[in-house]
């Protein structure tokens, strides 16, 4: 079954399978997700269901935001986010999903915003060699070529030195090896996309396993 949750990165670190293993792990904090509308298609076009995440002061929310999440019965969300499987539609408005829809050994794709890095050159950006570095080269960590000068433009998508980070990214096949329930966190084996307490969203994987 497809599903999917909003979260929270707390952190990272490492727990010991049954063999004494040791797995890194990031831990994701799940507090139970509030679906507050579900989209269809005779009224949308489409079908999703929207989740709420994380508290938000009512001062912070504005008389649409408070309008939106009164008729569900809830207070003000932080993070809202459409899932579209449509296995979730069987979830009712007002509903709470909670990590524990999640098992361990599923497989799942985090999606997050990767972390800022600045104004970075083509060679941290993209992997561009450099140039050589023998005395008398002069050209060490410049852009390169600039392409043919037949078409007086630089051609699209040409790498160029600019702003690193801070995308929409998203790590798939990712191993869930524990959801509790108890303190609302999920463990995920190895590491996530975004600076700690980032928002994620977790879905089922969309490719098959092939391992």
């Amino acid at each position: 079954m497809a599903k999917g949750i909003l979260g929270r990165k707390v952190g990272m670190t490492q727990v010991f399978d049954t063999a004494g293993k040791l797995i890194p792990v990031t831990v994701i904090e799940v507090t139970p997700n509030v679906v507050l509308q579900k989209k269809t298609v005779e009224t949308d076009g489409y079908e999703a269901v929207q989740l709420g995440f994380g508290e938000k002061r009512a001062k912070l929310a504005n008389k649409p935001e408070q309008g939106h999440v009164a008729k569900v019965g809830t207070t003000p969300k932080r993070y809202i986010h459409e899932i579209r499987f449509p296995e979730m539609m069987e979830c009712e408005i007002g509903q709470e999903v909670k990590c524990d829809i999640f098992a361990a050994g599923e497989y799942v794709d985090v999606t997050g915003t990767s972390k800022g890095k600045g104004f970075s050159g083509v060679i941290k950006r993209f992997n561009f060699h450099r140039g050589p570095m023998a005395h008398g080269s002069k050209y060490h960590r410049g852009t390169g070529s600039m392409g043919a000068t037949g078409p007086q433009h630089i051609h699209k998508g040409k790498g160029m030195p600019g702003r690193m980070g801070g995308e929409t990214v998203t790590m798939q096949n990712l191993v869930v090896i524990k959801a509790d329930l108890e303190n609302n966190v999920l463990l995920i084996k190895g590491n996530v996309p975004g600076a700690n307490k980032s928002f994620l969203i977790i879905k089922s994987a969309v490719k098959k396993q092939t391992k």
